[in-house]
């Protein structure tokens, strides 16, 4: 009886050679289709088969995961497929700009001023004309309001911080006051995210958001949540409808403590007071006095960033603890 040598593994004469990971020798049945010399007909009933949308894998069914009844996996994607880039880019923490798509920087305002004026010299009787240049006029006032957007997204840019616990601004991605801030954060170096909503017409995002990190919702619901997971500060500019539904709702939020207080600032008080009045409430007995102190009123970059910093050290923590 001959001893099996030491370096030689037991068994080694009876294991054969791994199969490749991926190639075969000889291809499977399947991967060739019936030859057309059994059956004339194949190619064509084959052709049918597969340009059928039953046959499209279902990942890659647009118009089956549109169906009422996959709106459960659409609101899951919404939510993972931002949360997963925005992990893998670090971000723990931001700070939400909201704010009009109609405040435009002010040589562009000014530009709008020029040229309606211009029109209503050569009509001076048209009312439509004379209207859009008084709102225009409003606008160009009021276009001020993007230089502190930027002044003051460049003072959170130049305090992101490190991969894992980096703090950006976080816009809806639009123009107007959101551009504003985007393009500050974008001017400090920074990593900058913007929010898109798809809509019945189509949109641009604005050109300083992140590549990688502008992202586009079907739903406001689960937009709205990625707006707040991370929010250490709403910060609110002069807007309308979609400015203040961002603003209230997170107020309610507060309110009601299902979110974590953070520091709510209105940027332009006069335009604040002029729109609403939350003494009246608090007279009215419809909100609380407590309530009126979820937010208050800011004029420039440096008071903004200041209060928020200091709002943070009222509450014994930190911006990014």
């Amino acid at each position: 009886m001959t001893d099996t040598p030491e370096t030689e593994p037991k068994g080694a004469g009876r294991v054969p050679q791994p199969a490749h990971p991926s190639e075969r020798c000889i291809e499977l049945p399947w991967c060739r289709p019936k030859p057309e010399s059994e059956d004339p007909a194949v190619p064509g009933r084959i052709a049918r088969i597969m340009r059928d949308p039953s046959y499209r894998q279902a990942d890659q069914d647009v118009a089956f995961l549109n169906h009422d009844d996959t709106r459960g996996l659409r609101l899951q994607l919404d939510y993972l497929k931002p949360e997963s880039l925005m992990e893998a880019h670090g971000i723990m923490h931001s700070i939400v700009v909201f704010g009009s798509t109609r405040i435009a920087e002010p040589r562009a305002a000014q530009r709008r001023v020029d040229e309606l004026t211009a029109a209503l010299a050569v009509a001076p009787g048209d009312a439509e004309l004379a209207r859009d240049l008084l709102i225009a006029r409003r606008v160009l006032d009021k276009s001020h309001y993007y230089q502190v957007a930027r002044d003051f997204a460049r003072l959170v840019g130049q305090a992101e911080g490190p991969h894992g616990n980096r703090l950006v601004v976080v816009t809806g991605g639009g123009p107007g006051i959101m551009e504003a801030a985007n393009r500050g954060a974008h001017e400090a170096g920074a990593r900058t995210v913007g929010l898109n909503i798809t809509l019945p017409r189509e949109q641009f995002p604005n050109p300083y958001v992140t590549p990688g990190l502008c992202f586009r919702f079907h739903y406001f619901g689960l937009r709205k949540l990625h707006f707040l997971m991370r929010a250490r500060a709403l910060v609110v500019f002069p807007g309308g409808y979609g400015t203040l539904d961002e603003l209230f709702e997170t107020l309610t939020l507060i309110q009601t403590r299902k979110i974590a207080p953070v520091p709510v600032i209105l940027v332009g008080e006069a335009f604040w007071r002029n729109l609403f009045d939350p003494e009246f409430l608090v007279a009215e007995g419809v909100i609380d006095p407590e309530d009126r102190e979820l937010f208050w009123f800011a004029e420039t970059a440096e008071d903004i960033w200041a209060d928020i910093l200091r709002w943070y050290e009222l509450a014994g923590g930190s911006l990014t603890a």
